[in-house]
C-alpha cells in the first residue's frame, strides 16, 4: 500500500512540476513580449491582446532569429526582394487598375478576422497570396505581380494595401513573430505626413521605395495628408539560427497562418478561422451591446470569464 501511495505521489508531484513550469514560461513569454520595445501597451490592455496568448511561440521566433532583434531592418537582409523594387511600377499600374474597378475593397462578408478591425477606419486590401499559393482572383486580374511575387519563396503573403486622406490604423501588436513586414511604396502621397510608426520611430512611405520591420512591434499609421496611399503589403519568412528553428517557423506558417486566409472573390480560399470568424465575433459584437447598456457589468463579466479560465487551469 505504501508504495502505491508513493507511486500516485511521485506521479501528482510530478504533473504539478509539469504544469508550474509551463505555467512559468507562459508568463516569462508575456513579461518578454510587454517589454520588447520602448512603446508598450497598459497591462490592462496586454493582459487580454492577442500578443499575449501568442507570447511562446512569437518569444521562439524572435530569441532563435539570426535577424537583430529591432523595429526596422535593413531591406538589403532580403536580396532577393530587389526584384519587386526594380518592378515597382509594373506592380503599381496593376494595383491602380483594381483601384479603378473598385477592387481594393474592405470584405463584404465578415470573413477576415487579421483585418477585420481596420475595415472601419477607411483601410482596404486586394490579397495577392496569403501563406500558400496565390488567390486564384489575383492570378487572373494581377498576372505579372503574382508571377514576381511566386518567383520569391520568402514572399509568404502579400496584398496591395490602401489608406485613403484622413485614415488611421490605431497602436497594435501583429499577432506572429515568423515573419517580417514588408512595404513597397506604389502610389503616395510621397509627404511625411503619410506615415508608419514602430516602436515610436517613424517611416514615411515613398513611390518606389521599400521598408521592413517587424510587425511584432507596437506600431500605427496614419495618413493625414489629401492624397491616397497604395502599397505592396507582404509577409517574409523570418530567418532562423538552425535549420530546425527555420523548419518549425515554415510548419506553422504554413499550418495555422494558411488558416487565416480571406477571399477576394467567390473563387478564391477560405481559411478555417475565416469561415469561424462569422460567429465568433458575434460574441464580440453581443459583448458591444452589453458595454453600450451597463460598462460596469461588462467588466464584471468579461474579468469574471477570465479568471474562471485561470482558475480552471490552476486546477488541471
Amino acid at each position: 500500500m505504501a508504495v502505491e501511495y508513493n507511486l500516485l505521489f511521485n506521479i501528482l508531484f510530478q504533473s504539478d512540476m509539469i504544469k508550474w513550469t509551463l505555467i512559468t514560461l507562459f508568463l516569462a513569454s508575456v513579461m518578454y513580449t510587454h517589454y520588447r520595445g520602448k512603446v508598450r501597451h497598459k497591462w490592462l490592455r496586454q493582459s487580454t491582446d492577442h500578443s499575449t496568448f501568442m507570447a511562446p511561440i512569437n518569444a521562439f521566433m524572435t530569441l532563435f532569429s539570426s535577424l537583430p532583434d529591432r523595429p526596422y531592418h535593413d531591406v538589403n537582409s532580403y536580396p532577393e526582394l530587389k526584384t519587386l523594387a526594380d518592378n515597382w511600377e509594373i506592380i503599381r499600374d496593376e494595383a491602380l487598375a483594381l483601384q479603378s474597378e473598385g477592387a481594393i475593397k474592405a470584405s463584404e462578408k465578415m470573413d477576415d478576422a487579421g483585418f477585420n478591425s481596420f475595415f472601419r477606419r477607411g483601410w482596404t486590401r486586394f490579397y495577392l497570396k496569403w501563406y500558400g499559393d496565390s488567390h486564384p482572383s489575383a492570378v487572373q486580374r494581377c498576372p505579372r505581380t503574382t508571377a514576381i511575387l511566386d518567383s520569391i519563396p520568402s514572399v509568404k503573403a502579400a496584398m496591395f494595401a490602401q489608406l485613403p486622406p484622413g485614415a488611421d490604423l490605431g497602436k497594435h501588436r501583429d499577432p506572429y513573430a515568423g515573419s517580417l513586414r514588408y512595404h513597397l511604396g506604389l502610389v503616395t502621397p510621397n509627404d511625411d505626413r503619410c506615415f508608419i510608426n514602430v516602436d515610436g520611430i517613424d517611416y514615411s512611405w515613398r513611390d518606389g521605395e521599400a521598408v521592413i520591420f517587424d510587425e511584432t512591434y507596437i506600431h500605427w499609421a496614419a495618413n493625414n495628408s489629401d492624397k491616397n496611399r497604395i502599397i505592396l503589403f507582404c509577409d517574409l519568412e523570418r530567418k532562423m539560427k538552425w535549420g530546425w528553428a527555420q523548419a518549425v517557423n515554415h510548419w506553422f506558417s504554413n499550418t495555422v497562418m494558411s488558416a487565416t486566409a480571406a477571399p477576394n472573390d467567390m473563387q478564391d480560399k477560405t481559411g478555417g478561422v475565416n469561415r469561424a470568424f462569422k460567429n465568433i465575433y458575434q460574441i464580440r459584437a453581443n459583448g458591444k451591446k452589453l458595454k453600450a447598456y451597463n460598462k460596469p457589468l461588462y467588466y464584471l463579466v468579461k474579468w469574471g470569464i477570465l479568471l474562471g479560465i485561470v482558475a480552471a487551469i490552476l486546477m488541471i
